[in-house]
């Protein structure tokens, strides 16, 4: 049996991307998108009519050409999301724009608009993440968000600090980003790799995992952003598990077994104090993680660079 059908039995299996095909070959319970995989998903000659489609949208609602262009870029990323659907089981995860990562109603406005156009589209909100970046802010408007039942995927994850405070948030799961944490790791300590159980992401995951189980958190954890997958294999167990096509392609072709890493009845064997964290604490926390203030900072300004880039891309159609 491959790995990929072993690990199905662990976790759940989210595909990372917009891309339909991938996800129709995978079948995987979720999906999630973000601003880069929208955008490249955009460039596909068959998804012409889903950024066509989000165009004549803009042209109607706009009066000027900036709005326009803003609601044609909240079309898209929604009908990337109804397609994506209708080909899994679960849900589908859409990204606030990076830009409102540090504003707590602009992200509010943003998440309310998303849910009320997959609402027209006929998709309730139970089958939509919203995904907000692990910022104070972040948390804030993610707290508010499922109080009003809308559910959040909190992204951009890299500290212990973030998945606190997004579990006290009550958020519905929260992303680590495994990959981007080893990048930062080989690069810091001019390293070319780690053993698997001693990858730096794999380290962080499992302890937000473990720190989640030995309190009862029922915030749900999705390790994402893997380099290869010796990673993913080292957190089967996890909650859920977000991987991209190419490591899934790589999965379905390994057989073997596939022991399970996590589990919370390992987590309650391990000793863990508890941190109380608002924002002084959420702030200083993160301040005193180098990785995580570089990492989080790095990865608001490259979406946002990638939404930028699907706007010009809009601007020239409209």
């Amino acid at each position: 049996m491959s790995k990929f059908d072993e690990l199905k039995k662990l976790t759940t299996i989210v595909a990372d991307t917009g891309e339909i095909d991938q996800i129709k070959l995978y079948k995987p319970t979720d999906a999630t998108t973000n601003p880069s995989l929208i955008l490249a998903a955009a460039e596909i000659p068959e998804y012409k009519h889903l950024v066509e489609e989000a165009i004549e949208y803009g042209k109607k609602k706009g009066s000027s050409q900036d709005e326009q262009i803003n609601h044609a870029i909240t079309k898209v990323f929604v009908n990337f999301g109804v397609e994506i659907l209708q080909h899994v089981p679960g849900r589908v995860s859409t990204e606030v724009d990076a830009r409102l990562s540090f504003d707590v109603e602009g992200s509010l406005a943003k998440a309310r608009e998303y849910i009320a156009l997959y609402k027209e589209a006929g998709i309730e909100k139970e089958r939509v993440l919203i995904k907000l970046a692990s910022t104070w802010e972040g948390i804030l408007a993610a707290r508010e968000l499922e109080a009003e039942g809308i559910h959040c995927n909190m992204t951009l994850m890299f500290s212990l600090a973030q998945a606190i405070g997004c579990a006290e948030a009550n958020a519905t799961l929260i992303s680590p980003f495994v990959g981007r944490i080893l990048d930062w790791y080989k690069k810091a300590e001019g390293k070319d790799g780690y053993p698997p159980a001693e990858d730096p992401g794999v380290v962080s995951v499992t302890s937000i995992y473990n720190y989640y189980k030995s309190f009862g958190y029922k915030t749900q954890v999705m390790g994402a952003s893997f380099r290869n997958i010796d990673e993913i294999l080292e957190l089967a167990g996890c909650d859920l598990l977000t991987i991209s096509p190419k490591l899934l392609k790589e999965l379905q072709e390994t057989e073997g077994s596939v022991p399970q890493k996590l589990a919370s009845e390992k987590a309650d064997k391990v000793s863990v104090e508890k941190i109380e964290v608002d924002e002084k604490v959420f702030r200083w926390m993160l301040n005193e993680d180098q990785m995580a203030t570089e990492k989080l900072s790095e990865g608001i300004r490259k979406f946002a660079a990638d939404t930028r880039k699907l706007e010009k891309k809009l601007l020239e159609l409209l």
